[in-house]
């Protein structure tokens, strides 16, 4: 019974090949509102009506505004944050929870990996959370007017209670990681 519970591990695999064909749409997704960014800069009437209707913001007298342009780059940067966090969840998730990757000697081994455990994932994966936070605030404020008084406080809200869990969690992390280390030098 114990290697069947320990092998059941295995079944998350599906889920971390579902998470990196999530990715590939991520990207898919970039590039098609980087080219309407590109297309739109050179007068491409279509992909500035994609990308005013995307940001939801229009443009003046069928021209790029820099807010536009600011809303977009703003998605694009939202779409390499969420990206990177996939990647953290993937790898770390994979590396923690299911099977060692083996990449200590490895050129490109992310920093972080070597000492990535369930705690260390889940502050990291706070802050990402907070990042991709702030750019949705941030793009809600600039474009405010299309927003209600409600949705604008409600966001806030929930940036707000982003902040608080993670510190939570940090603090939580804190606080056991000096226990775990001194439990750790008594045996």
């Amino acid at each position: 019974m114990p290697s069947l519970i320990f092998a059941s591990r295995w079944l998350q695999l599906p889920l971390y090949v579902g998470l990196i064909l999530a990715q590939a749409v991520y990207v898919v997704h970039f590039w098609v509102e980087l080219v309407d960014l590109i297309g739109a800069a050179f007068g491409n009437a279509d992909a500035l009506a994609h990308i005013t209707q995307s940001v939801g913001y229009g443009a003046d007298k069928g021209k790029l505004t820099e807010t536009t342009i600011m809303l977009v780059v703003l998605g694009l940067i939202d779409v390499v944050m969420i990206s990177n966090l996939l990647i953290m969840v993937i790898v770390g998730g994979y590396e923690t929870f299911v099977s060692r990757m083996h990449l200590e000697d490895h050129p490109d081994q992310p920093e972080w990996l070597s000492h990535v455990n369930a705690s260390v994932l889940k502050v990291k994966l706070a802050t990402a959370i907070i990042g991709i936070s702030s750019i949705h605030l941030l793009k809600t404020f600039i474009n405010a007017e299309a927003y209600s008084e409600k949705v604008l406080w409600a966001q806030t809200g929930i940036h707000l209670a982003f902040l608080l869990s993670a510190m939570a969690i940090a603090a939580c992390d804190r606080l056991m990681t000096p226990a775990i280390k001194h439990d750790k030098d008594a045996h």
